[in-house]
């Protein structure tokens, strides 16, 4: 198993925790807190974690980073955090969280043209059919096929689109962020920091509740923040570090929608159907394909014997 493959497990356990989120967002819902608020809670409890994370881990001297991956940070903060959570709650208010769901999951495909202008990655038939065969089960997964509740106008659909390009660019900016070597704690600390203050400056979340300081809702924040964030960042941003095709990454991570779904039949009783249970299968389906390779390494050419060379040049322009 080469050090890539191990890192996309990773992500993948980074998918699972990310899984748990509708739960905490519930359960901080029924406390009284609104979207904003929880989503302030969140990154400022995963950040405080995080810091002190850091701290024990690798020491003070991990914060001083570089002048790119302290840009990659506030961009990842800002954009991938703040602004996402923005555009995202907007997107469920103004289409509808079926539609908001299936605007958010074409993150794949803006990570994927990203990563081929970007990191000059090529897209192969595995990929292609993998990254389609992804979108289509986060759509059905998420919204089980009900979109009678869909209310689609232009600002909604721009805005919609809007959050999958701003989710889609976390493995992007995350990437970049790690091409210096940081530590991947201090990256995932720096990045929960700016957005934090960015939801902080931009919605004032503290005013959006009646409550701010209410026992119960900060203890579910400290978990969210530590479960969902801390942990989830942590495994995410060293999984990164390892990573050179980041076009597979928010597809491995997708897995979070099937955590979430199966988490939302088991904790609050809704539907399961067969084509949220089809979704399911092509999801799974899309990371077995996306991943096919990525615990292969190259193979040698032995001085006895120029099989493996023949068969590299035979294989160069098959797409699998």
């Amino acid at each position: 198993m080469n050090s890539e493959f191990k890192s996309f497990i990773k992500i993948f356990v980074t998918g699972c925790l990310w899984g748990t989120i509708g739960l905490f967002v519930k359960l901080m819902e029924k406390q009284g807190s609104s979207s904003s608020y929880t989503s302030f809670l969140r990154l400022f409890f995963g950040f405080i974690l995080l810091a002190v994370l850091t701290m024990i881990i690798d020491g003070p001297k991990a914060f001083r980073i570089g002048r790119k991956t302290l840009l990659s940070c506030i961009l990842l903060g800002i954009v991938c955090q703040g602004t996402f959570n923005i555009l995202y709650s907007t997107s469920i208010s103004m289409n509808g969280m079926s539609i908001g769901s299936v605007l958010l999951y074409t993150a794949p495909i803006f990570t994927s043209i990203a990563s081929l202008l970007l990191f000059k990655e090529k897209m192969n038939c595995f990929k292609w059919i993998a990254l389609l065969v992804n979108v289509a089960g986060c759509v059905l997964t998420a919204t089980g096929g009900d979109f009678s509740g869909a209310v689609l106008k232009p600002l909604g659909l721009l805005i919609g689109v809007g959050a999958g390009l701003t989710y889609g660019m976390t493995a992007v900016f995350g990437r970049i962020a790690m091409q210096e070597k940081s530590s991947p704690f201090a990256v995932a600390t720096y990045n929960l920091f700016f957005g934090c203050v960015f939801i902080a400056l931009v919605r004032r979340p503290w005013q959006t509740v009646e409550k701010p300081f209410d026992l119960k809702l900060l203890l579910f924040g400290i978990l969210f923040g530590l479960i969902a964030t801390t942990l989830a960042y942590s495994f995410y941003f060293s999984g990164l570090s390892k990573i050179t095709q980041t076009s597979k990454v928010p597809v491995v991570a997708s897995v979070e929608i099937v955590v979430a779904t199966v988490i939302g039949a088991v904790a609050f009783s809704e539907n399961m159907n067969l084509i949220r249970i089809v979704g399911i299968v092509l999801v799974l389906a899309s990371i077995l394909l996306f991943s096919r390779n990525s615990d292969r390494q190259p193979a040698e050419v032995s001085p006895e014997s120029g099989e493996s060379g023949e068969k590299r040049r035979s294989m160069k322009g098959q797409c699998l």
